[in-house]
């Protein structure tokens, strides 16, 4: 057990860097007094991330005043909550999850420039709009159609755009186009343009500004009078989304009726003027070290904020995932019990923790993630902390992994140890405990470090419900300041540094449990 007290040092200093982190999303439940609104935070001028409190910014959920967000929707959301006489509360969510968090009651609002589509009133109410803008197409300055000026400019062109969005669905307006597959993000569009997988993508015209000014390489093409997109007004929208039946909807309709025009448009040429710049055409004579360094000085609290809560999650849920696997791999492995009763419950026991191990190891744990963080909130009512959802999740998606592992490492034994531990007298239960797991745990070690190596990397997955780990904060940075070759080269080393770090680790522990390759001899040390 001395072997072993530096392996519980490190988990202890693990816990210590993220302390905070377990603390985080810790307002997951909707007080009275607050008005929680979901946004993307990464999608400017409408809404960004930032690292101070500049221009208005509003601190984000969770983030422990290290994360502001910023935009249009922030200062808007403001002036709905100051009527609402309720505290402003930002709670950072991906695009794709703002529906059901709000639907759970994880949010009272999205105010994320999101369209009131028929579509989407199925699902949710929608308040009247607080801004109308137009459809534009963002391709290559120097590409092929960068002179386009109308639709059939843009014949035969690979076009995307978000997913989730009408933006989407009006790319078939354009002759012979090469509808490409809808991305989750315009981070995800503007990387996929400038490096040549498409041609061009659907946009509104802020995001459009912003994404033109801040890369000089791309260009926005707006079109003239007939010459462009068919829509409905309500396509070119944007509204407030709010549950269904909210009778909070009429008082901010109320609100944004005492916002006139010119004040909207005020704010919103604000916001394209005060929105994060890209710093690589400042940088550039200085080289890629100078973008890496302001990178890591702008968002290194953040980075490491992030991989504290990556590291905590992956190693709690190995360890859970492990005792879980542990007691359903040696719940597998009775004998069939003798009395009708105790096999009749034995056998339904088994068959659940067959369809549990099935389940968990048969779907991806982006689903689990969904339907667990969700669900219980839609079915149950229970709005779950984002840190303890993550441990759930990937702890019994590590268990049913680690059951198989352990049934594996006990059927790996010798069966002739089982037959002399009976011979003496033990239990099932003792001879597990004492004869068998000991070897066990020494056979499934390296199984137990790669589960460990993926969790590490699979957190990744869970930012779907907007757990702010290492990739979620890599990528609030890299939509912030549009480096994204930069930023995920910083993220992805510190992805490497985590995981070797672990495999040196648990190599070190394997020669522990091993011991000396060769032994001496007692007499041989003191002949007397």
């Amino acid at each position: 057990m001395k072997k072993m007290n530096w392996f519980w040092a490190f988990f202890a200093l693990c816990f210590t860097l993220v302390n905070v982190s377990m603390t985080a999303h810790a307002d997951d439940q909707t007080p009275a007094d607050q008005f929680r609104v979901g946004m993307e935070a990464g999608y400017a001028p409408f809404n960004w991330t930032q690292t101070t409190d500049a221009h208005g910014a509003v601190p984000i959920s969770g983030e422990k005043g290290s994360a502001y967000a910023g935009g249009y929707d922030v200062q808007i959301a403001k002036k709905i909550a100051d009527g609402l006489g309720k505290e402003l509360v930002i709670v950072k969510t991906q695009w794709d999850g703002l529906a059901p968090a709000l639907q759970s009651g994880t949010i009272d609002a999205v105010i994320a420039g999101m369209s009131p589509t028929a579509e989407r009133r199925e699902q949710i109410d929608f308040t009247d709009p607080y801004y109308e803008s137009n459809l534009v197409v963002v391709v290559q300055k120097d590409g092929k159609f960068a002179n386009a000026k109308s639709l059939a400019d843009l014949t035969g062109a690979k076009i995307t755009a978000q997913l989730n969005t009408f933006h989407y669905t009006v790319i078939d307006q354009i002759p012979e186009v090469q509808k490409e597959q809808a991305m989750k993000d315009f981070s995800s569009m503007r990387v996929a343009l400038a490096s040549g997988i498409i041609d061009g993508y659907v946009s509104e015209r802020p995001e459009g500004v912003t994404a033109t000014g801040a890369n000089p390489d791309l260009k926005m093409i707006e079109f003239a009078e007939g010459q462009g997109f068919e829509t409905n007004p309500e396509d070119v929208q944007v509204a407030v989304g709010m549950r269904k039946g909210d009778p909070d909807v009429q008082k901010v309709n109320e609100i944004l009726a005492t916002i006139p025009q010119s004040e909207r448009t005020k704010l919103m040429d604000a916001a394209i003027e005060e929105q994060p710049a890209d710093t690589s055409g400042d940088s550039a004579n200085q080289g890629l070290l100078a973008d890496f360094k302001k990178i890591i000085d702008d968002y290194g609290s953040l980075f490491l904020r992030g991989a504290g809560l990556t590291l905590f999650i992956a190693i709690v849920s190995t360890v859970v995932g492990l005792l879980i696997g542990l007691l359903v791999g040696v719940f597998r492995t009775l004998p069939a019990a003798e009395n009708p009763v105790s096999r009749f419950f034995q056998k339904l026991i088994n068959a659940l923790l067959t369809i549990y191990i099935e389940v968990f190891r048969g779907t991806p744990m982006m689903v689990q993630a969904m339907v667990i963080f969700y669900g219980t909130a839609l079915a149950f009512g229970v709005s779950m902390n984002r840190t303890i959802a993550a441990l759930l999740i990937v702890s019994i998606n590590t268990g049913a992994y680690m059951s198989e592992i352990v049934r594996g490492g006990i059927f790996a034994v010798d069966d002739g140890q089982f037959e002399a531990a009976q011979a003496i007298g033990m239990t099932h239960w003792q001879t597990m405990f004492k004869v068998v797991l000991p070897q066990v745990m020494r056979n499934i070690l390296p199984a137990t470090g790669n589960e460990i190596i993926i969790n590490i990397k699979d957190t990744a997955v869970l930012s779907v419900i907007s757990v702010a780990d290492l990739f979620f904060q890599g990528t609030s940075a890299a939509g912030t300041n549009y480096q994204y070759f930069q930023t995920f080269a910083i993220i992805g080393a510190i992805y490497l540094v985590l995981t070797i770090s672990a495999t040196q680790i648990l190599r070190f522990v394997e020669r522990k449990m091993d011991g000396p390759s060769s032994y001496v001899k007692l007499e041989d040390i003191n002949p007397e």
